[in-house]
C-alpha cells in the first residue's frame, strides 16, 4: 500500500515560555506519533527550535519528547531530513550521529515518484532583507560560531534567548498576512528559479503563514505555516500535494489556484 511523505516546519519550542512550549511540543509529538505507520518520509523544514546550539558536550535542555519521537521513527526505518532555519542555524552533527537525520543549510532538489521538489527553509531568499542576509554570513561564519561557543552554556544561551525574544517583537504579526503574489518574496524568488529549472514543487517555512499558491499550470509554492497558530503541515501521496491543518484550521490557509 503506498504512504505518503509529510512537510512540517516552524515548531519555535522554547518560546514563548516553558510551559506553552511544553503543550506545543507533547502536540507535535502526537502528531509524529500518529503517522508513523502511514510515512514513508518526512522533512522537517527549519525553526524546530527557537534557539539551537550544539557546545562540544552539551545541548539545550529539554526537547525529549520530541527528540525521541523522531529518533523512533528513523530507528523503525523511516527517513526524516532537516532544514535549518534562521533559529536553529547552528546546527553540527548531534542529528546526525543522534538520530540518525541528515542536515542540510541550503535549500535542496528531491524526486519523488517522478515529482520535482525544492525544498529549503525559506529565509534569505528573494530580494530585499539585505540586512539579515548579511547576519546570516556573520552567524554562519565559523569564526562567529567558534566565538559564540567559547562563552559559558548560561551566558550564550541567555544571550541567545534574548535576541530570539527580539525577533519575534520586531516581526509582530505581520507574517500572518499574505502580502500579494508581487509583494511576497518566496513567490518571487520561485519565480526566479522557474526561468531557469522547472519544479513541480516549492515547499518552504520561515513565513510562518501557510500558502498553497499555484505559480505556474504546472509548478506550485506551498509554505508549510507553523505549528503556533495554524498547526499545518503538508502530505504529498504520489501524485499531488495538500496543505492541510492538524487542529482543523483549514479555513486560515491561504489557496491560490
Amino acid at each position: 500500500m503506498p504512504k505518503n511523505i509529510y512537510f512540517l516546519s516552524d515548531f519555535h519550542l522554547g518560546a514563548p515560555d516553558y510551559a506553552s512550549s511544553l503543550e506545543r511540543e507533547k502536540l507535535i509529538a502526537g502528531f509524529l506519533h500518529s503517522i508513523k505507520d502511514d510515512a514513508s518520509e518526512i522533512f522537517v523544514v527549519g525553526d524546530i527550535f527557537d534557539f539551537w546550539y550544539e557546545y562540544r558536550k552539551v545541548v539545550p535542555k529539554g526537547y525529549v519528547r520530541l527528540l525521541g519521537q523522531l529518533a523512533g521513527l528513523t530507528d523503525a526505518g523511516i527517513p526524516i531530513h532537516f532544514f535549518v532555519g534562521n533559529h536553529d542555524m547552528w546546527m553540527k552533527d548531534y542529528f546526525q550521529q543522534e538520530l540518525n537525520i541528515p542536515v542540510y543549510y541550503e535549500p535542496k532538489e528531491f524526486v519523488r515518484n517522478g515529482k520535482k521538489f525544492l525544498i529549503g527553509h525559506g529565509d534569505g531568499l528573494g530580494p530585499g532583507d539585505h540586512g539579515y542576509k548579511r547576519l546570516k554570513k556573520i552567524f554562519r561564519n565559523p569564526v562567529c560560531k567558534w566565538l559564540f561557543g567559547i562563552l559559558p552554556p548560561l551566558a550564550g544561551m541567555g544571550l541567545a534567548n534574548y535576541l530570539s525574544r527580539r525577533s519575534r517583537v520586531k516581526t509582530g504579526s505581520t507574517e500572518e498576512v499574505f502580502l500579494g503574489e508581487d509583494k511576497e518574496w518566496l513567490i518571487t524568488y520561485c519565480k526566479e528559479v522557474l526561468k531557469k529549472e522547472n519544479f513541480d514543487f516549492f515547499v518552504f517555512g520561515h513565513r510562518h503563514l501557510p500558502i498553497d499558491h499555484r505559480l505556474t499550470s504546472t509548478s506550485r509554492y506551498i509554505n508549510l505555516g507553523d505549528w503556533i497558530s495554524y498547526y499545518t503541515y503538508a502530505v504529498f501521496d504520489g501524485e499531488d500535494i495538500k496543505l492541510t491543518s492538524f487542529r482543523g484550521k483549514e479555513e486560515k490557509i491561504i489557496r491560490n489556484w
